[in-house]
């Protein structure tokens, strides 16, 4: 016979998902690839103060470390990083943190060569070139002190040297995803100018090689500065494919015998996403007949394949609802995937067997199913009759209830980018909250992606009025329908997300308590020092600046702390070349003049985002401990408290 639930407050229910769990079995997944019948992919592991980690699956499923301490497979171009290898016949070549070269590696029992010089170069996103023996990539140059970053695609030697590369295409602001044809002839390549983002308008080239390996011709193909491309890929018979949103959705077309673009397969659905990262891939080919692709519909992904020649696209029964980093050949394909009960994996499909099989888990510990609380998609009304959405999670713990008539304090959680979007995959992140009482709601709100181009655009102009509308109104919604404490409001963000969460809490009187990671207060700041990927990412998110000067200024919550009347903790990375810590530092003493409740939790060594387990577990029980003492419920279990002033 099953125990009752014992009565309890929310916010004071004892759950097993502990930050303990959540930091001391996690990794972070990424860029999986195939190599013959190897499988590689990356582990950011928390444990070994965030390294990166190439690891090697063999055929026979046996795994191995490619990259040994001290080394770190991670690169810094666009300070956002991502592509930060490249496997072919057993060769790896990668971009090592600490110094930014490029190393080659024969195997995982052998020691990394560096490829360049030392200096202040950064590469990324590079493919082999094996038959000219070099590797083509994204090199980033930050040489010249005092002015921006230079981007080129460069080929580097794949024999140990001290050189920087050779430039193959130079003269934009920006340059990704350079692809070789199977046939070695040709390279496409994405670039863009300032002040677009690569989600607002970027440009398909493709070149051909000179004998030498240089490009002896390069033309525009697709692309223009009001569409979108995303993730040019070489069919296994040399035909381009790309998805472009100039449809409104990024839908998958191709380059035809006669250099026009012809559309493979449209539909009201994404096959593309904001490139925050380099690497990212959406659909690959399977086989020479079948691509397979992850194709998202409000915000869900879906896994289907595409016939090539009819356009058909036909949805796979499929456990998971967040697929990314999707790669395929010889009949197999292998992503990160994750649902709502499925903690983020890579996982394999095998096409013939239409089988999964989990390779490697995100969290390999016990992670307590009955305590998930299972996500709704809702919809809900916002500013000027329009429609918002997000994914809502209740409290849940089977061993727990609240006393009668007493209804959930809410977190509404505010996504980064603010291009980017809530996903769907379990968090035991958000876990952590719901199975101790607190309800959730995870906002798209818009300008987010996965909902089509006119979505998106929604932030045009009016970040900090869009976003902050659409979280206010999806906590009131969740309120008047009884289903939440509207006095108990929470909004919590990181980054742009925490940009977010300071409007709201500034400008904005429906919520109690916040919470800001790493997030942006100043936006005159933000446009002035940030890095070269985002120096100009303002301009279409705000006008241009300092023309606009006005609209910077009254949108920066900075400005008018005297409006916050509600209580905020800040954590914050000293490294934080994206948000720098003058930012929460300036924020915090405002606060603390107004005698407002405040606490500010500084890691020495973070960047942007934390990746070292005790930071992230000391944010997870801060936050907790702050919202015990604002509302004043006692913890089922005491965490290390966090100094909280004007209390």
């Amino acid at each position: 016979m099953l125990n009752s639930p014992k009565i309890a407050p929310y916010g004071s229910w004892k759950s097993p998902i502990t930050s303990d769990l959540i930091v001391e079995g996690s990794v972070g997944l990424s860029q999986p690839s195939f190599d013959g019948d190897d499988i590689y992919w990356i582990e950011m592991r928390p444990k070994e103060a965030g390294r990166n980690v190439i690891v090697k699956r063999t055929s026979t499923g046996s795994c191995v470390d490619v990259n040994q301490p001290p080394f770190n497979a991670r690169t810094r171009v666009h300070e956002y990083g991502g592509g930060d290898y490249s496997v072919n016949k057993g060769l790896v070549c990668f971009s090592n943190f600490s110094d930014q070269r490029l190393y080659r590696q024969d195997g995982p029992d052998a020691t990394p060569q560096a490829l360049t010089a030392a200096g202040e170069m950064r590469y990324a996103d590079g493919c082999m070139d094996q038959a000219r023996g070099r590797l083509i990539c994204v090199r980033e140059d930050h040489t010249r002190e005092g002015a921006e970053a230079v981007n080129s695609i460069v080929s580097v030697s794949l024999e140990p040297g001290d050189d920087h590369g050779t430039v193959l295409v130079e003269g934009n602001d920006f340059y990704s995803t350079p692809r070789l044809s199977p046939d070695g002839t040709q390279l496409a390549w994405l670039t863009w100018n300032h002040p677009n983002m690569p989600w607002d308008g970027c440009e398909l080239w493709v070149g051909e090689f000179a004998e030498d390996g240089s490009l002896s011709t390069t033309r525009w193909v697709a692309g223009g500065a009001a569409e979108s491309i995303f993730q040019p890929e070489w069919s296994p018979e040399g035909v381009l494919y790309f998805a472009s949103d100039r449809s409104g959705w990024w839908n998958l077309e191709r380059i035809t015998a006669d250099g026009g673009i012809e559309r493979v397969c449209q539909s009201k659905g994404e096959l593309g996403m904001p490139q925050w990262v380099f690497g990212m891939s959406s659909y690959a080919f399977i086989s020479p007949e079948t691509i397979v692709c992850s194709h998202i519909d409000q915000g869900v992904s879906t896994f289907a394949t595409i016939d090539p020649s009819t356009g058909k696209l036909t949805p796979i029964d499929c456990p998971y609802t967040d697929i990314q980093f999707l790669r395929a050949a010889n009949g197999q394909a292998v992503f990160r995937g994750g649902s709502p009960t499925d903690v983020a994996a890579i996982v394999k499909y095998d096409l013939a067997t239409r089988q999964f099989e989990i390779l490697r888990k995100s969290n390999d510990l016990e992670t307590y199913p009955r305590y998930f609380s299972v996500p709704r998609a809702i919809e809900f009304p916002t500013e000027g009759g329009l429609t918002a959405h997000g994914f809502f999670y209740p409290a849940q713990n089977p061993d727990f209830r609240a006393p009668d008539n007493e209804k959930p304090p809410l977190i509404v959680k505010s996504h980064g980018g603010p291009t980017a979007a809530a996903s769907t995959a379990l968090s035991l992140s958000i876990q952590y909250w719901t199975s101790r009482g607190f309800a959730v709601l995870d906002v798209n709100y818009g300008g987010s992606t996965g909902y089509g181009r006119q979505y998106r655009e929604r932030l045009n102009r009016k970040w900090g009025l869009v976003d902050v509308d659409d979280c206010v109104n999806g906590a009131r919604y969740l309120a008047e329908r009884g289903e939440v404490d509207g006095n108990r409001l929470i909004i919590t963000g990181g980054s742009a997300g925490g940009y977010t969460t300071l409007g709201a809490l500034t400008f904005r009187k429906i919520f109690k308590a916040g919470a800001s990671h790493f997030g942006i207060s100043n936006l005159e700041s933000m446009a002035r020092d940030t890095h070269k990927y985002e120096s100009q990412y303002l301009t279409g998110l705000l006008g241009p600046y300092p023309e606009r000067r006005d609209i910077y200024y009254d949108r920066s919550p900075i400005n008018f702390s005297e409006r916050l009347s509600c209580p905020v903790i800040f954590f914050q990375g000293l490294e934080d070349k994206v948000v720098p810590a003058d930012q929460a530092e300036t924020m915090v003493d405002a606060i603390r003049g107004k005698g407002i409740p405040v606490s500010y939790v500084a890691f020495a060594g973070e960047q942007h985002g934390f990746r070292q387990a005790k930071n992230i577990k000391r944010a997870l029980d801060g936050e907790l401990y702050f919202y015990s003492k604002v509302f004043r419920f006692a913890l089922a279990e005491p965490v290390e408290p966090v100094e909280i002033e004007n209390l």
